[in-house]
């Protein structure tokens, strides 16, 4: 097998692929449409520096599969990003979106710079010219294209394009629908910032919910008393260690740029977060010992790790000194496939990234529907469903001649807020999928792990999907 090196993700993804279309139930020419990369744009644009000097940006949108429009996916700011490097995530959000069934195609945008060194004027520049060249190319739009954040961009990005697209598209009754990932005033959906990290929670405490997994592991049923560590404590590691944390699990570790932190008695991420603010580094944190190296905290004892950085973290050099007993991949593409060969040879569960991170597209999707119905989740219903409910609660304290207490009623009464229904529809999303995923693993003893399904169930539902639209008659 090839080494995988920093600028081959999509070699990583063909592999994995590879591995997985030898038991899809599709014909050889199905397979070959569905692992093909559709569309690719790549320009440079020019953007005004603050002193005056011009700089060209390098950037690229690439649109995997048309299977289902729109295509959906983040743009990555980062120095280092590359054509591979976008061409590899646009394809994982095609398996992506299929194995947590959100209609979308598979796409993915990146822009060569680093966020850090620019403020944000030049930031907002930037990110309004990208937008700008892909509405020429109709690479942008709610039924065409629907970009979303990764790493190095957030909601206020997110804003600039919206409101970008807006002015170029002027009366569209639709246009905040062409990216998600806004903020809450711009027409973002509640849930969306933390939906990635919570998806992960439900990922890992369904798996641990599995007593046969879970007896082959050695580990109780259940989440509680799980040692954690999280790798990054970005937005996505920080939620899902927040989760987990409250979820019953112990957050023994974490992992950041400057180094890592570990304490067998228990670590908390927002405690950890505010000494980081006061003092630059999480570093000395009280009680804590710093690990000498900032992967080290990899490799250190725990019950489940999460890689929730960047691509490329887990490798054939220190997958065999990883001691947890499952890897929750919360990045894309954190473990190679020569990394995961030792972790599977070791007994490891690997919660791949194709469904483990899927937390954020599928509440993206959301967002997406609230967007072209400009109405907000549970406006309509939320009276009427309360007002059943109390009529529900009054009927059972007549039979039953008790009375529920003030705290009783406010349990026992549905909130059908928006972010209640948007997390509910993640749990069922999450849940559901982690099941399938079981049912296809079981299906063939020859398929060995839960990434291999994952592929399976992407690859066979896209090719069903290209069959029906008539692409082979």
């Amino acid at each position: 097998m090839a080494k995988t090196g920093p600028n081959e993700l999509l070699a990583s993804v063909d592999h994995y692929f590879d591995r997985a279309a030898q038991f899809a139930r599709i014909t050889p020419d199905l397979v070959a449409q569905v692992k093909a990369v559709n569309s690719v744009y790549r320009f440079q644009f020019p953007v005004r520096q603050r002193d005056g000097r011009i700089r060209v940006v390098s950037a690229w949108r690439v649109q995997h599969s048309h299977h289902r429009l729109p295509v959906k996916g983040g743009i990555r700011y980062s120095p280092d990003v590359n054509e591979d490097e976008v061409m590899g995530l646009a394809a994982l959000m095609t398996y992506k979106c299929a194995v947590v069934d959100v209609p979308f195609g598979g796409a993915k945008g990146g822009v060569q710079i680093d966020p850090h060194t620019l403020d944000v004027e030049q930031l907002e520049r930037v990110t309004r010219r990208y937008t700008a060249e892909l509405v020429k190319k109709n690479f942008i739009g709610p039924g065409v294209d629907v970009p979303a954040p990764d790493y190095g961009t957030g909601e206020r990005e997110m804003s600039w394009i919206a409101d970008t697209y807006a002015a170029l598209n002027p009366g569209s009754l639709d246009a905040f629908a062409c990216v998600t990932g806004k903020p809450t005033s711009q027409n973002g959906i509640h849930g969306r910032r933390e939906a990635t990290g919570r998806g992960l929670f439900f990922a890992v405490r369904e798996a641990c919910s599995q007593p046969d997994d879970m007896k082959r592991l050695g580990l109780a049923v259940g989440l509680s008393d799980k040692r954690v560590i999280v790798q990054g404590l970005g937005n996505v590691g920080y939620h899902a260690a927040k989760f987990c944390r409250e979820g019953g699990a112990v957050l023994v570790g974490i992992a950041e740029r400057e180094g890592a932190i570990y304490s067998p008695a228990g670590l908390n991420e927002d405690e950890v977060l505010a000494h980081r603010k006061a003092t630059g580094t999480i570093l000395d944190f009280p009680g804590a010992t710093n690990l000498v190296r900032a992967n080290e905290a990899l490799e250190a004892e725990c019950d489940i790790l999460i890689p929730a950085a960047l691509e490329n973290q887990i490798t054939d050099e220190n997958a065999p000194r990883i001691r947890a007993k499952i890897v929750l991949e919360g990045a894309n593409g954190p473990t190679t496939p020569e990394g995961e060969a030792i972790l599977l040879h070791k007994g490891i569960l690997v919660i791949p990234d194709l469904y483990a991170n899927a937390g954020g597209v599928t509440v993206s999707y959301f967002e997406w529907l609230k967007n072209l119905a400009h109405i907000k989740f549970g406006r309509l219903e939320k009276r009427n469903a309360q007002a059943s409910a109390r009529r529900m609660l009054q009927a059972v304290e007549w039979a039953s001649g008790t009375t529920f207490t003030d705290r009783q009623r406010a349990d026992l009464m549905p909130e059908l807020d928006e972010e209640t229904i948007v997390n509910s529809g993640l749990e069922e999303t999450m849940i559901s999928a982690y099941h399938d995923l079981l049912a296809t693993k079981r299906r063939d003893a020859r398929i060995p792990d839960l990434r291999t399904a994952a592929f399976i169930n992407a690859i066979e539902k896209v090719g069903r999907a290209y069959l029906d639209l008539g692409v082979f008659p």
